[in-house]
């Protein structure tokens, strides 16, 4: 089996790290492909290892360039590795477009093989035939044409909000009700104004205890319009490819497309279901409305209604008045190094596993590195990039690394995040929850035979699942007093944690519609392709959510998962239909015997089976909307 990734230790060495290893993995495919059309005869499972082999190399050129090109700090490296995620992903579009290849593979029988391995067969003549592979010649170019835009139009979109940093100079006074550790990382300039930015630590802060609502608004209109104008063109021309891209293929439109191996089925299918989360989350949404607009009046006696600039500070004052909650005091038990400690130590007793440090060479000095040790034998290598700087991806996310392949391949992955380096936010140590559940997901997913479903490789819309799931575990006294203590060593109270689970469900619904206006938004922006993006954006929140928008911005500019997630934001809402039941199948959230069996039925088997028969296996059930309903608070019928 190789080890796993071994990094420069040299900065002189990064830029030809960034370029010519693609190249080689991109060549190695190259040989493959040469030797699966050489005329030889091979049995189905001898053509299949090849692919296997073809595949490794594949997707290890596509992830080590991805994961470079959005956190390498010297930006020639970036841009290395920006150019290099294109050629792989032209060498992906090539290969699947391949008349010859498919025909080679469309000539094999599934006949003996095992259920994997027809799996594996079936679902490549199907992406042959996604691919183009069974057009002529001069449909496929254009095929080749339209994926080597979209990618260049969505690494060019990515770097204009990776790098679009804005700022905005206010008085010290506009910071009123800040927290102090907070404000003491703020310098007055010699203008004597203090400058905050659109990064999420800056957002957040400001978004949730800033009691000045112009300055909450004039940061709010700067982190929306951080990618703009830039992004502007840039998406119009992807929305246009990509339709173009589609109906080439012969499908109505681009989420058609996108839909079509997923769980939802088809863009019919997703549209109503988001039809569906309005009916279940609107009613309790406009109750919370109002209230949220009673206490803005108390404050600004003109107020005509609540923006996205005030909801986030209103709740948190609601939440300290109605339930007792003080975000600021819960913020004394979350500093980020017991909170990852005990993140460590909650996952690794959930699914019988050990973090060992490793001290390796990264791509910056405060990536944390460790091996995933299960029985003493290393099952995979995770490195942990948590802490925000200049030209960093600003968001949070888990990128893989190295696809596990059973005898061959340790599965690798990266977290990357942008948490304080102190004090945390509870919504914070969600998020870290959260994603830490993608990694856990590709590490334990990763002891495969077949690298195409190592990992998190199941449908698009379910693989929010697992890690929405492992946020309720952030909302449990017990698992919370493990590692969330003060100071004195103290854990937070028992009743504080309850009460913020009350207050937690106030606002619940709101949230709900705020999803679902990005998840329109998504939609409709691939399905219409509008002339006016701001203003088709615009009405697509303003028909899903209650709270305004800040007049005049361009919010769709710095929208990140358009990219990845293209039309299919609603996954985030579908895999929280799954989530929410998948915790019914827990006797208790640390109860060793279903975690056993989540890991077992869930997370191991990666790609190998569908999502809805991985749901069914674990729960001895078909998934159902009631658990979703019932955190909603909404009526079953």
């Amino acid at each position: 089996m190789t080890e796993p990734i071994v990094f420069p230790t040299d900065s002189a060495d990064w830029l030809a790290f960034a370029g010519s290893r693609t190249d080689e993995r991109l060549a190695r495919v190259d040989e493959v492909v040469a030797r699966l059309k050489d005329g030889s005869e091979r049995s189905t499972l001898e053509v299949l290892a090849l692919w296997n082999d073809l595949q490794i190399d594949l997707r290890r050129a596509h992830s080590e360039a991805e994961v470079l090109a959005e956190v390498h700090p010297d930006r020639e490296v970036r841009e290395a590795a920006e150019s290099r995620t294109a050629a792989a992903q032209a060498k992906d579009t090539e290969v699947m477009s391949d008349a010859d290849l498919a025909a080679i593979f469309a000539a094999t029988s599934a006949a003996g093989l095992d259920v994997d391995a027809a799996r594996l067969r079936e679902h490549l003549l199907r992406d042959f035939r996604r691919g183009g592979a069974d057009r002529d010649e001069a449909t496929r170019d254009q095929l080749r044409a339209f994926a080597a835009r979209e990618t260049e139009l969505g690494v060019t979109f990515a770097r204009n909000i990776r790098e679009g940093r804005r700022e905005v100079r206010v008085e010290p006074a506009k910071l009123a009700g800040l927290p102090e550790d907070f404000l003491a990382g703020l310098p007055i300039g010699d203008d004597g104004l203090v400058a905050i930015s659109t990064d999420n630590l800056d957002v957040m802060a400001v978004m949730n205890y800033a009691s000045d609502r112009e300055t909450r608004i004039a940061l709010r209109r700067a982190r929306a319009d951080m990618a703009w104008p830039e992004n502007d063109g840039v998406l119009a021309e992807l929305l246009d490819v990509r339709q173009q891209h589609a109906e080439l293929l012969g499908y109505a439109s681009w989420a058609d497309y996108e839909t079509e191996d997923r769980m939802a089925g088809s863009a019919a299918r997703v549209a109503s279901f988001l039809e569906e989360v309005d009916g279940a989350s609107k009613g309790a949404s406009d109750a919370e409305y109002e209230i949220l607009l009673a206490r803005l009046r108390e404050d600004e006696p003109d107020a005509e209604s609540v923006t996205s600039a005030d909801n986030l500070y209103l709740l948190t004052k609601l939440h300290e008045e109605r339930f007792a909650v003080d975000a600021q005091e819960v913020r004394r038990y979350l500093d980020f190094s017991r909170v990852l400690e005990g993140l460590l130590g909650v996952t690794g007793r959930l699914f019988d596993i050990q973090y060992v440090p490793v001290h390796v060479a990264t791509w910056h000095e405060e990536v944390r590195s460790y091996d995933v040790v299960r029985g003493g034998a290393r099952i995979g290598r995770i490195h942990l990039d948590l802490h925000p700087r200049e030209g960093k991806f600003n968001h949070a996310a888990c990128f893989p690394l190295a696809p596990g392949v059973r005898g061959k391949v340790v599965p690798e992955a990266g977290l990357v995040c942008n948490f304080p380096r102190g004090l945390m936010e509870h919504r914070e140590v969600q998020t870290f929850f959260h994603e830490f559940g993608h990694l856990v997901h590709d590490i334990l997913g990763g002891d495969q035979e077949w690298a195409p479903f190592s990992g998190v490789a199941t449908e698009w819309d379910f693989v929010e699942a697992p890690s929405q799931m492992l946020e309720e575990w952030t909302w449990d006294a017990d698992v919370l007093a493990s590692f969330a203590t003060d100071e004195s060593g103290a854990p937070i109270p028992a009743e504080l944690v309850e009460r913020m689970r009350e207050a937690d469900a106030f606002g619940r619904a709101l949230l709900v519609r705020t999803q679902l206006g990005h998840a329109r938004v998504s939609y409709h922006l691939h399905m219409d392709r509008p002339a006016d993006l701001a203003a088709a954006t615009d009405h697509w929140y303003a028909v899903s959510s209650p709270l305004g928008a800040i007049e005049g911005t361009h919010s769709y500019a710095a929208f990140g998962h358009l990219t990845g997630y293209g039309s299919c934001y609603y996954t985030y809402q579908w895999s929280l239909v799954i989530a929410r039941d998948l915790l019914t199948g827990f006797a208790g959230l640390m109860d060793a015997e279903s975690a056993a069996r989540y890991r077992r039925e869930i997370l191991e088997p990666g790609g190998r089976r569908d999502a809805a028969d991985l749901v069914e296996a674990f729960l001895g059930r078909p998934f159902t909307v009631a658990a979703y309903r019932d955190w909603m608070g909404s009526p079953t019928s």
